[in-house]
């Protein structure tokens, strides 16, 4: 899902943080610690004008597409074939484009499609384990806001134990009362997205059936595994008149119903826009010993919290739902059929394979196209937008991006497999669905600005790269989400560099990490979605990045590479990853993810005192300068140390960063002018850069220089938001 942090508010926000904690440091900082000059200089921050997220509004794209591992497109193996949407029965838009569509072409093309003909049908081999199957029907009720439903589940036991007991995540029911778990833990809140008043959603289920006929309701009890808490009903358990031995499987017919909320956490209703998003009676896992490190086999058992997404298991979607007339659907997977139609609904049936989830949205006020594409990576896949119509202008940045996205990461990882890739734009006041990641469908912002700034291109990235981390991998997203936002952080930062010249601005970043806290930890242990979302998506991003940094980029995209093609629809763990990273690089990092993964520390050396006095040796009048350095926080194995003498002339040592507290005493013909640690700010995981330098004499204009400074500092921060 993508964070916040990227948008006007967080923007503002950081801006003020910076600008408040500059002054304060202007007054409150002592004598000796601080620089005649502010020891990175404005062009740092402004290098890539990218503040966590999109305030520059005219970024510079590359000047040169010469990047290692850039793919070749010219040659091609399908057949030329146009999709023409003929599958979902809708008449597409013409290919001109209104001039307001082509004022907003991307500054780069995206790479070229080979000749395609996407086929949408099931797979020949299974890609996963296909633990589950689910066929469904359901039909909307769009005056109510209501879907109700009929669900046959067929489930495997993939452990060596019989099993009694299932268990279902039954989502709705988060927003029942302000007493479940989830609203009490994000406060009716998720990210900048609010529950109105008296805003309520829910799932009932009326029946639930063997094959043999034999009811079940009776059977069903709602379990509070992770707090005990009586009133949240998102996880019930039901036992089975018989056990489920090893390799069996049963079926179970269920009857149930939504009530949808207002839009609001990723699913819901604005006006006539509605996101099926975390919709029906979900299995839980259970795990076989082994699986993600369990030495006894079981289920994976957490409620919906205020900070958590999901886990499931890989399996088969079979799909039919029923909507009015004049409504499109876009949905997880292929439509397997053309949509039938009585005159006044319209049923829509969907297909989809080694998926471990399915969501849907539907409006009659769609707008619809969709595109062949085509790579040496990809066998080819149709990509859909069902655009609001406030935004059909910007259908070719949407467009681009997610080619961009598409052919960059399967490049980069593995090919995108599946034949469809859907793309969801929800009106100005559906948010609440915008910004979100589901198998081969992503949501984007809102419609709400005519000529939005390159966030419009940010989002759909994020979320395409979700496909991969998220989608294919994995991982427990209750457990460790870092696996699925860092990772995908990381990968929308090389993407958005690459193909249109925004570079983040690490430093920035790394200051920005108040909070540290460890990556491997349940969603809801954070402190609030904040603290959440200042770790998993940009700590653990820039945990990536210091990995990358000492190993080389082209070790880490082996890295990285490898990690997904050993892992792709298998759950993996931090341990698993760490395993990789060990194997590819032969050398053992248990040092570091002890200290930046498995705990919450950030780098932090600080200069802490300096002494200089003149010496004579050997005849010869010197300057004795000891420099005292102090490790405040992680280790980092090379850490680069300026010294700067008053003579103008300079030493660089590089430190190997693993004392707590050493000095360092250099004889030269002139006394030292300034000590500085990192001053190329190459260690990322420094968050404390403000105790990194220090300057051997200060006179009493200092402060005035430095308040002069912060407010020219603030003057740049304020021209950089993009209003």
């Amino acid at each position: 899902m993508k964070n916040i942090i990227g948008n006007r508010l967080a923007q503002w926000c950081l801006l003020v943080v910076l600008t408040s904690g500059a002054t304060f440091a202007s007054q409150a900082l002592p004598v000796g610690s601080l620089p005649a000059q502010i020891p990175f200089s404005l062009a740092d921050l402004r290098e890539g004008a990218e503040l966590l997220g999109s305030l520059a509004p005219n970024p510079v794209p590359m000047t040169s597409s010469s990047l290692k591992g850039e793919p070749d497109f010219q040659s091609y193996q399908f057949d030329l074939s146009q999709a023409d949407g003929s599958s979902l029965g809708l008449q597409l838009q013409p290919l001109a484009k209104p001039v307001s569509a082509r004022m907003n072409e991307p500054t780069t093309p995206a790479p070229p499609s080979l000749p395609a003909k996407p086929i949408e049908k099931p797979a020949p081999q299974p890609l996963s384990s296909r633990i589950v199957e689910y066929h469904m029907n359901v039909e909307l009720d769009a005056q109510k806001k209501q879907i109700a439903g009929t669900q046959t589940m067929t489930w495997q036991n993939p452990g060596n134990q019989p099993v009694q007991e299932l268990y279902f995540h039954l989502y709705p029911n988060a927003f029942n009362s302000k007493k479940t778990t989830f609203m009490k833990e994000s406060g009716g809140k998720l990210r900048e997205d609010k529950s109105k008043d008296n805003n309520t959603g829910s799932m009932d289920i009326s029946s639930i059936k063997t094959m043999e006929g034999e009811e079940l309701v009776s059977k069903m009890e709602y379990v509070q595994p992770d707090d005990g808490n009586k009133d949240d009903r998102t996880l019930m358990k039901i036992t089975l008149p018989k056990a489920i031995h090893p390799g069996e499987r049963i079926t179970l017919k269920t009857l149930f119903s939504v009530q949808l909320p207002a839009v609001f956490a990723r699913m819901g209703y604005a006006d006539d826009f509605v996101m099926a998003g975390q919709w029906f009676p979900k299995i839980a896992v259970y795990e076989p010993a082994g699986t993600r490190g369990r030495k006894a086999e079981g289920w994976n058992l957490h409620q919906y919290h205020g900070n958590s997404e999901f886990y499931a298991d890989f399996g088969i979607f079979d799909v039919r739902i029923k909507v009015p007339t004049s409504y499109t659907v876009a949905a997880t997977g292929f439509p397997t059929k053309p949509p039938a139609d009585d005159g006044k609904t319209k049923t829509y049936s969907f297909y989809s394979d080694d998926v471990h989830d399915f969501a849907w949205a539907a409006s009659p006020n769609f707008i619809y196209y969709e595109e062949p594409y085509a790579t040496q990576q990809i066998p080819g896949v149709r990509i859909k937008l069902y655009l609001d119509p406030k935004h059909e202008a910007l259908k070719s940045r949407y467009m681009t991006a997610a080619k961009k996205a598409l052919a960059r990461f399967s490049q980069w990882y593995g090919t995108y497999p599946y034949s469809t890739l859907s793309i969801v734009i929800p009106p100005e006041n559906g948010n609440g669905a915008g910004g979100m990641e589901y198998p081969t469908l992503v949501t984007g912002w809102g419609a709400a600005d005519d000529q939005p700034d390159l966030e419009l291109e940010r989002v759909i990235v994020h979320e395409i790269g979700h496909q991969f981390w998220y989608g294919m991998v994995a991982n427990n997203e209750f457990e460790e989400a870092w696996l699925d936002e860092g990772f995908t952080s990381y990968a929308e930062d090389k993407l958005m560099e690459l193909e249109y010249g925004v570079k983040p601005n690490l430093l920035v970043e790394s200051s920005y990490m108040t909070s540290p806290e460890a990556l491997k930890q349940d969603s809801w242990s954070y402190r609030g979605h904040s603290e959440y979302a200042e770790n998993v998506y940009i700590r653990a991003k820039l945990v990536l990045k210091s990995i990358e940094q000492q190993i080389g980029r082209d070790t880490m995209d082996r890295v990285m590479k490898t990690y997904f093609q050993r892992w792709k629809f298998k759950h993996p763990t931090t341990s698993d990853f760490q395993k990789v990273l060990e194997d590819v690089t032969k050398t053992s990092w248990a040092g570091f993810f002890d200290q930046y993964i498995y705990n919450g520390l950030m780098v932090d050396y600080s200069v802490t005192g300096i002494q200089t006095k003149s010496i004579v040796q050997d005849g010869q009048p010197l300057y004795e300068n000891l420099v005292r350095i102090q490790k405040l926080g992680g280790t980092y194995p090379t850490v680069p140390i300026r010294f700067h003498f008053a003579d103008g002339s300079q030493i660089d040592k590089t430190w190997d960063g693993i004392d707590s507290d050493v000095q360092f005493k250099l004889n030269h013909t002139a006394p030292l002018d300034y000590a500085s640690i990192d001053p190329q700010h190459s260690i990322v995981l420094e968050n404390k850069r403000i105790n990194s330098f220090m300057k051997t004499d200060v006179d009493s204009k200092l402060s005035i220089r430095w308040n002069v400074g912060v407010v020219k500092l603030i003057e740049t921060l304020f021209g950089w938001v993009a209003w």
